[in-house]
This record gives C-alpha cells, structure tokens and sequence, in this order.
C-alpha cells in the first residue's frame, strides 16, 4: 500500500515550484482567478520552504495553462481519501509500470489510465 511522507518530501519530489503570484504571472491572469482556481479545487496548494509559502508544482502548469486533467484527476484521489499533500505525492512519485510518474502521464494526455488508477486507490 502506498503510504505518505512528510512535506519535505514532497517539496524534494516535486522538485520545482512555484508560488501564487509566480503561478498568475505565468497564467497571465489575476492573483483573484488563481484564489478561484484554489477555491474551485482545480490546483492545491502547499506550503513549501523554510517560509512556508504557499506554493503548487510548476508541472500543473503545460503550454501557458493548468493541465487540463488535473482538476478531475484531483477530484478522484479526494474521493479516495486523499489529502492535498498524499496527492501530490501520488502524482509525483515514479511508477515502475507507468513510464514516470502519473504527473508525467496526465501531461501527455494518458488520464484515463491515471483515473483508473487513483479510482482503484480507494477500494
């Protein structure tokens, strides 16, 4: 079974991140649709460094937007129990029988296989 680590880990799987105004500026939309997007649960957040500042994985973002799979896929590994932080470690950990992680997979369009699978982490 899959179990979570503790958010350094996460900052360290994750490896680049980027911060609510960065994510805005590199969306080219209002620091307000980004609170939305929270809101919306399109994205999570986590707090990341030393500072704790609110931050998400710079790889939600593809081609000047969030990845378009994201936000059902994260709806899926909530309805399985998952928090924001097990999530984001889900997506970002390498998968020997996926080719890399299910991030990876989402970006280059194999959602229904990572949706079948994060469905199945629930049972």
């Amino acid at each position: 079974m899959w179990e979570p680590s503790g958010v350094s880990d996460i900052e360290k799987l994750v490896g680049e991140w980027l911060t609510l105004p960065d994510l805005a500026e590199l969306l080219d939309i209002d620091i307000r649709r980004v609170h939305r997007l929270v809101d919306e649960r399109a994205i999570v957040v986590l707090r990341v460094g030393e500072r704790g500042i609110k931050s998400v994985p710079a790889q939600f973002v593809q081609d000047g937007a969030i990845v378009e799979s994201l936000k059902g896929t994260l709806s899926v590994l909530r309805d399985s129990g998952f928090s924001d932080e097990e999530a984001v470690q889900w997506l970002f950990t390498e998968d020997d029988s996926l080719p890399g992680t299910p991030m990876h997979c989402l970006r280059t369009g194999r959602k229904t296989e990572i949706r079948r699978r994060a469905q199945a982490l629930g049972w």
